[in-house]
């Protein structure tokens, strides 16, 4: 499978209907090797072939909606001067704009031994880790057009994705807890005999369980652990029961234009502090192996450790451009391409900071 040269823009995997290319930032990196994954789990790596302006990038024909892919990232090694790539963690593209899989916390998705934290761990992860996956941007919007509702007379209802529908009992079993079952006609009327003009969803970017509520059975319910800002959370998709690796991108559209239709706008709790990949003792998961330095805020003289603003670990680094152009891209993306009608930002002032 011979890449072609591709484009350096738009960032990401986009799928044009023939091909996809595929395009990774990263000012550090000597080699950014593609991992495309079939459905048994055989990984193919294929090195992309060209650079512009630290953008590595190829295009495939063939590579369509539903392909799972990571990144393997070949670079320095040194976590005193924060440099991380190391090769055999697969890594989650920032732009994945759909996530299939789960972080079970297996010592091969962390950086070093867990015995021996100066000593490098160069475990595969890849059967342990989150993968991205290309979808399918084409989708039929009908004649959606934002509500544009005015402020002073907007009245916002701060809802949970899962938690508004996991327990009403007129919505079909399948449904309850989903993005499919928000957009239910009974949720619907019941917005809408409130006078309500606006939902504002908690945290819908793919996140992650922490560690340590998963070794005590538990779960991150609130979902304040992004790990992807472009890509709807996968565990509330009706579509993804059995797993249909990207079709919560469209039952996300969905529930979108069925609210719109009803005059209810979409407001997305967004978190673009921090990521779930924590401070030096985290996993490498996705920016830290791709770019450490450019991603996060680093300690000034201590570079290994991680300026955490908001006590989960770390900080991006908004002073970066290619940081914030991730940032404004994934604004963008959910307004363009999702058609979100707003953001309430989490903790937003951290990423002002100096």
């Amino acid at each position: 499978m011979q890449p072609w040269p591709g484009s350096p823009y738009p960032l990401g995997a986009d799928y044009d209907g023939v091909g996809t290319n595929f395009a990774l930032f990263s000012e550090v990196a000597e080699r950014v090797d593609l991992c495309l994954f079939d459905p048994d789990g055989t990984e193919t790596r294929i090195r992309l072939p060209e650079v512009d302006g630290f953008v590595h990038h190829g295009y495939l024909t063939g590579i369509g909606p539903g392909q799972e892919y990571g990144y393997r990232i070949h670079g320095p090694h040194d976590p005193a001067r924060g440099l991380r790539c190391n090769p055999a963690k697969l890594l989650l593209d920032p732009y994945a704009k759909a996530v299939t899989g789960r972080v079970d916390w297996d010592e091969s998705v962390f950086g070093y031994r867990f015995d021996r934290p100066e000593e490098r761990n160069d475990d595969d992860s890849a059967a342990h880790t989150v993968r991205a996956v290309v979808v399918n941007p084409y989708f039929d919007w009908a004649n959606d057009r934002p509500p544009k509702v005015p402020y002073n007379e907007t009245v916002v209802y701060e809802a949970h994705v899962r938690g508004l529908t996991k327990l009403h009992p007129d919505i079909p079993e399948e449904l309850r807890g989903t993005y499919s079952g928000l957009a239910h006609p009974v949720v619907i009327d019941h917005l809408k005999t409130l006078g309500v003009t606006a939902v504002e969803l908690m945290p819908v970017h793919q996140f992650l369980h922490d560690h340590a509520l998963t070794e005590r059975g538990l779960a991150n319910y609130w979902g304040y652990n992004s790990i992807a800002f472009f890509a709807p959370h996968n565990e509330y998709a009706a579509s993804t029961r059995p797993a249909t690796p990207g079709s919560e991108v469209h039952e996300f559209k969905a529930m979108v234009r069925a609210l719109h239709e009803a005059g209810i706008e979409v407001i997305l709790d967004v978190v673009y502090n921090h990521t779930a990949e924590g401070n030096h003792l985290g996993p490498t998961l996705s920016m830290r192996g791709i770019d450490n330095q450019a991603y996060y805020r680093l300690v000034e003289n201590d570079p290994q450790y991680y300026m955490d603003y908001t006590g989960t670990g770390n900080s991006l680094n908004v002073r970066q451009p290619h940081t914030l152009q991730l940032i404004m891209d994934s604004l963008r993306y959910w307004v363009t391409e999702m058609h979100v009608d707003g953001f309430r930002f989490d903790l937003a002032a951290t990423l002002a900071r100096e």
